[in-house]
């Protein structure tokens, strides 16, 4: 199975409904996060990521875009300001320089390990085969490293085009990581592709349906073709190319895949406004088209990305 969609988001003012922060983090970096894979996959190949590449990874969340850069050689830094559960997961995923030692968390089969290495003299974070991994939370320019070379690389993986105004937090998050950036580094912005490519697409409308008249504020909207490059546009990033990647999500059964699919938080407004019961009922008959006859749950989906450059 290819293990997951877009981490959650914070629901509007007012209307979240209570959720056990740590089992939701939980959730999502062992059922949810490993659907994007394909797509990390597909920009690390484009952009020949490996030694050398020192990256930023903005809203970095348990921290597995990281970790599989890491892998290939490059160091790391992940930045995020929003979820001290996930940014957890990512210290223990990333810094723990013993894995399976007493209090390491178990990460999810098929997920790719750092590579155990020399440590470089002063570093700070773990070694890698090209360098150091750090975890930080807060704005991209709590990431700052006076002493340490700037970044060649920045990524927000996060996808837009699901969530009203999902891409207006992205453009100060990009303002604030361009300072840190090299003249020329690459940034990745990624996206949902087509709502008619996107079988997810049908269950988030569950979300949007239930959570109005809260839609407003923080509900799912379908895809445009220009979003990345209007984020691009806005701000003064340079287009260098584009691409679409499958992303199919895959649960071992219906309950993985509403677990896997809540803790994005994404139908927090649906809950708080028609309460967990009718959305899980909901949930799981949206989900029921997608079921195989082994009880396994699939859904296609296609992903953009685009790459842009700091001018």
């Amino acid at each position: 199975m290819t293990p997951t969609l877009v981490r959650q988001h914070t629901p509007h003012a007012g209307a979240a409904p209570h959720v056990d922060l740590r089992a939701r983090a939980r959730d999502w970096s062992e059922i949810q996060e490993r659907m994007l894979v394909p797509l990390y996959e597909a920009v690390y190949e484009r952009l020949d990521l490996g030694d050398g590449t020192r990256m930023l990874g903005l809203e970095c969340g348990s921290g597995l875009a990281l970790l599989m850069a890491a892998a290939r050689g490059a160091t790391v830094t992940g930045v995020d300001s929003r979820s001290p559960e996930l940014l957890a997961l990512a210290r223990r995923r990333l810094l723990s320089r013993t894995p399976g030692a007493p209090g390491t968390p178990e990460i999810p089969p098929g997920t790719p390990e750092i590579p155990e290495g020399p440590r470089p003299h002063g570093a700070r974070g773990t070694g890698t085969r090209g360098g150091t991994a750090r975890i930080v939370q807060g704005s991209p320019g709590d990431a700052r490293d006076p002493s340490a070379p700037a970044f060649t690389l920045v990524t927000a993986f996060e996808p837009i085009g699901c969530l009203a105004g999902d891409s207006d937090g992205l453009g100060a998050l990009l303002d604030g990581a361009a300072p840190l950036a090299a003249r020329g580094a690459a940034v990745v912005l990624a996206g949902w592709g087509p709502p008619e490519r996107c079988a997810t697409t049908s269950v988030l409308r569950v979300a949007t349906r239930l959570a109005d008249p809260l839609r407003s504020a923080g509900s799912w909207r379908p895809a445009l073709r220009d979003d990345l490059e209007e984020v691009a546009r806005r701000t003064r990033l340079r287009p260098d190319g584009s691409g679409r990647v499958a992303c199919p999500f895959g649960y071992a059964d219906a309950r993985s895949a509403a677990r896997g699919l809540l803790s994005t938080g994404l139908f927090d407004a649906a809950i708080a406004a028609a309460g967990q019961e009718q959305v899980d009922k909901e949930l799981a008959e949206a989900l029921h088209p997608y079921r195989r006859p082994d009880g396994t749950v699939w859904m296609p989906n296609v992903f953009r990305y685009l790459i842009a450059r700091i001018p």
